[in-house]
């Protein structure tokens, strides 16, 4: 009984599912992945509330409240929410016509349109449309991980050559600005970037018990005050994340008045497609990594709830981030308390050592990054896929691509891609000849290549439904049959691996049962599914396919099927391939030869 509640109860509160897994252990490990996600987010918060036209605390406030409720009513146990790039551009991109950036008017703008996004999350979530998560294949998964990953790895170029790229560059950008500023690197800075990198190979392969990420960050942050201090920073341009705001996030009222809302209710329709998109995805991603099961639903509701409290809390509109759930992964993440804890530091770090937070170098933090981003590419899947499937091959590379060129567009083009060659491929079910087979009693068919075939019935087993989109393929082959053959006006279907009959389909039968009579011949089916018989009985189709036309498994149909056979072509067929052939003629005459 008590198991039965708490089964229940779970579904409202999915953090009591992996709660039993808390121990000393996870915990210990959550807390350094906590840490390490708190160092991890200083900059990028900042840096993303930029991008979106905001205050820089709002980034940070982004990242702290929202990412607890995300965490908690969620179903990833390494997603981690948060301030994102695409994102934040979004935001910028929708409110920025309607309201200057950084104005009252435009955070008032920006709560209502988190609210909204929110809502709207929230109410797919209730709808239970997290079944549109199941179109997003493994190989999209693989293609947009791998193609976010060299957009995490781009975006810190800059950090960790210590060159000029414009923020948010395009990846396509970046490779041609660091070409041409290749002569301009700052090695100063490149020191501080691969000794934290280095630091991080080794003591990840050597030290796998350390917290390889801040022991990394720690080294990386002493060479960088050392190199100042010999040279000085005028020389070195060697930049930290500088100061941070200290306040607690403070309460605030999205604008719900009737004119803000009729501005923000379609950009906010957008955030939530691409929000959702974002984290549904990135959680799949680190799924295949850890191999845990994704509730499209409840990761649906956790991002709806996220956001709707993030607006009352001065955030602005937050979902999955690659960086941050990659590095939550990667530090040793166990259960979703990392995320709850990550939260916890970056406000004790606000509060109590926000001064020495402006010692840790951007360039160690790129360092770091650039390790996350290699972790996360599937080299063994990506070369598995290109040895063994063209399609799945192209699928993988126009998600990859198209993620580079644009992060959101990418996945988009392709799930498209992948829903598009599904549909090629069921819309042409296979059709293949068959012929009884010769043991005695048996009742299965086999191929018919290499066997010979009744000269009047053709055999045919379909695999496949038979929808809209497949009609014109199978009636195209069936009506082949008589134009190769003439003389083959009758055909039975094997049926059994025909899973699905829609109207068109069940439409197209009729016809073609229609079609066969005429010419003196019939359209028959054996092992047919009792759902397909029963919606052809519906739709008034029996009449004309004929419902002695249906043979149950384990039955004889060859001698009433043989019965309506010309006699005078059995006259003189010679190839007997019946046991009723061989004794009389389908009238019931006997054979005298």
């Amino acid at each position: 009984m008590n198991t039965q509640r708490t089964s229940q109860l779970s579904r409202f509160l999915p953090f009591l599912q992996w709660w039993p897994r808390v121990n000393r252990q996870t915990t210990r490990a959550d807390l350094i992945a906590g840490l390490t996600g708190a160092l991890i987010v200083l900059p990028q918060g900042v840096a993303f509330a930029t991008i979106a036209g905001m205050p820089p605390e709002y980034g940070l406030y982004a990242a702290m409240l929202p990412a607890i409720v995300a965490a908690l009513f969620g179903s990833s146990w390494h997603l981690v929410s948060g301030p994102t790039t695409a994102i934040s551009i979004a935001v910028f991109a929708a409110i920025s016509p309607l309201a200057e950036p950084g104005s009252h008017e435009f955070i008032q703008m920006v709560l209502t349109l988190t609210f909204l996004t929110g809502l709207f999350q929230l109410i797919l979530g209730m709808a239970r449309m997290g079944v549109l998560v199941n179109f997003i294949s493994h190989t999209v998964v693989i293609g947009f991980t791998a193609g976010a990953a060299m957009l995490i790895a781009a975006s810190q170029v800059k950090n960790f050559f210590g060159i000029n790229i414009v923020r948010g560059a395009p990846f396509q950008v970046v490779i041609e600005q660091f070409v041409l500023q290749f002569g301009d690197i700052n090695l100063y800075v490149l020191t501080v970037g691969a000794i934290t990198l280095f630091i991080g190979i080794l003591a990840k392969k050597y030290l796998p018990k350390l917290p390889y990420m801040i022991v990394a960050m720690i080294i990386g942050s002493i060479v960088a005050y050392l190199i100042n201090s010999k040279y000085g920073v005028d020389v070195t341009h060697i930049k930290t994340v500088g100061a941070l705001p200290t306040n607690l996030p403070p309460l605030s009222l999205p604008d719900f008045s009737s004119a803000t809302l009729q501005k923000v209710v379609f950009p906010a329709l957008v955030v939530t497609m691409l929000s959702l998109t974002e984290a549904v995805s990135i959680s799949r991603a680190i799924s295949v990594k850890s191999e845990q099961r994704i509730n499209g639903n409840q990761e649906f509701i956790g991002q709806g709830l996220s956001n709707l409290v993030g607006s009352f809390f001065s955030s602005y509109a937050s979902c999955g981030s690659f960086n941050r759930s990659g590095v939550n992964y990667a530090a040793g993440a166990q259960t979703p308390l990392a995320t709850v804890f990550a939260s916890v530091f970056l406000l004790l770090v606000l509060l109590l050592v926000a001064p020495l937070a402006s010692y840790l170098p951007t360039a160690a933090m790129a360092g770091i990054l650039f390790l996350v981003a290699w972790g996360l590419i599937d080299f063994h899947h990506i070369i598995s896929i290109s040895k063994t499937n063209l399609a799945e091959t192209v699928i993988l590379w126009v998600t990859l691509l198209g993620t580079l060129v644009d992060l959101e567009k990418g996945i988009f083009f392709g799930i498209l891609l992948s829903l598009a060659i599904y549909l090629y491929r069921v819309s042409r079910p296979s059709i293949d000849a068959a012929v009884p087979a010769k043991e005695e009693g048996a009742y299965h068919f086999i191929s018919a290549e290499g066997h010979a075939e009744c000269p009047q019935m053709h055999i045919v087993r379909i695999n496949g439904s038979i929808f809209f989109g497949a009609v014109d393929h199978v009636q195209h082959s069936l009506m082949h049959i008589d134009e190769v053959n003439p003389q083959a006006k009758t055909v039975l279907v094997v049926a059994s691996g025909i899973n699905f009959v829609d109207v068109a389909g069940a439409e197209m039968l009729s016809q073609e049962a229609r079609r066969r009579r005429k010419m003196g011949g019939g359209l028959y089916f054996y092992r047919c599914k009792d759902s397909i018989y029963k919606f052809l009985r519906k739709s008034d189709k029996l009449d004309d396919i004929g419902a002695g036309g249906f043979f149950p498994v384990m039955s004889n149909w060859i001698k009433p099927v043989y019965s309506t056979l010309d006699p005078e072509i059995c006259r003189n067929c010679k190839l007997r391939i019946f046991s009723e052939c061989k004794d009389e003629l389908p009238d019931g005459e006997p054979r005298t030869s």
